[in-house]
């Protein structure tokens, strides 16, 4: 699977590949001049910026994003995630660690337990933590104050984030997929940092099977610079490109095995549908969450699946591509 990685090496050198300012930030236009006004008007008044909150699917660039605020900030960055703060006391353990101006990263934010969540309403809002001081009727809540900070929260499932925390957040911004065009300037950029040699071709090949993520975009650039360096002179053109991406099973249009997989199961097991998520999950072995968060939205935006009320369809265009009958024909001869 090309999209998650629990390597520590992987995940070391996609930390170097992150970009540290907007100017190094590729993409994503409209949300960088967004951030470019509320960090330089911050600046003029000598405060941090407002809380942003992140929404999209992974691997867009949310958590560079919020380097790239504590970057512009000039602040510290502190980072943690939903499932880590399990009890309210965790999250009042780093608020009253922060200093003034520092950026707190908190990922996967629609995870955070209510209790948690709630915590963070004060702090957010007044810059102050309440803490209750014993049990019972002899129970004291005490309040403390908090320096100032800037929160940014990063969500894949806007629609999980509570009203009243959502109310919270000044600037909420959506990251969309990016461009092939965009890709091709990643994919750029990423060789320079990692010293191989690639050129428009090349660069090109891997942007249009990147699924409009960067983070598969540098993933299948390190794959293809491993094929070149073996089986190559080391230096990736198109046709190196191609033939690396073939070994390493994704196809023309960006999809990897495990969608492969999803098509398969949803066409030949279950008819082409309508199936339900969980259902669809257990058939290829994956978790509902990921199949949603991580497979369905490219499979969705190719147009190979559609949701609907009593569950997924596969549309003509998934037939197609896996050179199957349209639906309603025969799928075997007899």
């Amino acid at each position: 699977m090309l999209t998650v990685s629990a390597d520590p090496i992987e995940r070391e050198l996609e930390v170097s590949l992150r970009p540290r300012t907007l100017d190094e930030f590729v993409g994503q236009e409209e949300l960088k001049e967004h951030l470019r006004i509320v960090l330089e008007a911050a600046a003029g008044r000598n405060e941090p910026a407002g809380h942003l909150l992140l929404s999209g699917p992974p691997g867009l660039g949310k958590t560079s994003l919020a380097h790239v605020v504590a970057n512009e900030m000039g602040a510290h960055l502190r980072q943690t995630s939903g499932p880590a703060l399990e009890r309210a006391g965790d999250l009042a353990a780093i608020l009253t660690n922060l200093e003034d101006g520092d950026v707190l990263f908190i990922d996967e934010i629609h995870r955070l337990p209510r209790t948690v969540e709630e915590v963070l309403y004060p702090a957010m809002e007044d810059f102050q933590l309440d803490l209750v001081i014993g049990k019972g009727p002899s129970a004291n809540t005490i309040r403390l104050d908090l320096p100032r900070f800037t929160l940014v929260g990063a969500t894949t499932r806007a629609g999980l984030i509570t009203g009243p925390l959502r109310s919270r957040f000044e600037l909420g911004e959506k990251l969309d997929h990016y461009p092939v065009a965009d890709l091709e300037q990643i994919v750029a950029r990423s060789a320079v940092i990692l010293e191989v040699k690639t050129d428009e071709a090349g660069s090109y090949e891997i942007a249009r099977r990147s699924r409009g993520t960067p983070r598969v975009a540098n993933r299948l650039l390190r794959r293809v610079r491993d094929y070149a360096q073996v089986r190559a002179e080391g230096i990736i053109d198109s046709e190196i490109a191609r033939r690396a991406l073939e070994v390493f099973k994704v196809d023309e249009r960006g999809l990897d095995k495990v969608d492969a997989a999803i098509l398969d199961a949803l066409i030949m097991k279950f008819g082409g549908g309508p199936v339900g998520v969980s259902t669809l999950a257990v058939a290829v072995g994956e978790e509902p969450d990921t199949i949603e968060d991580v497979y369905e939205p490219f499979l969705m935006q190719l147009g190979f699946i559609r949701r609907t009320p009593r569950g997924r369809v596969a549309t003509e265009l998934a037939f197609q591509h896996l050179n199957l009958p349209r639906p309603g024909a025969r799928l075997f001869d007899a």
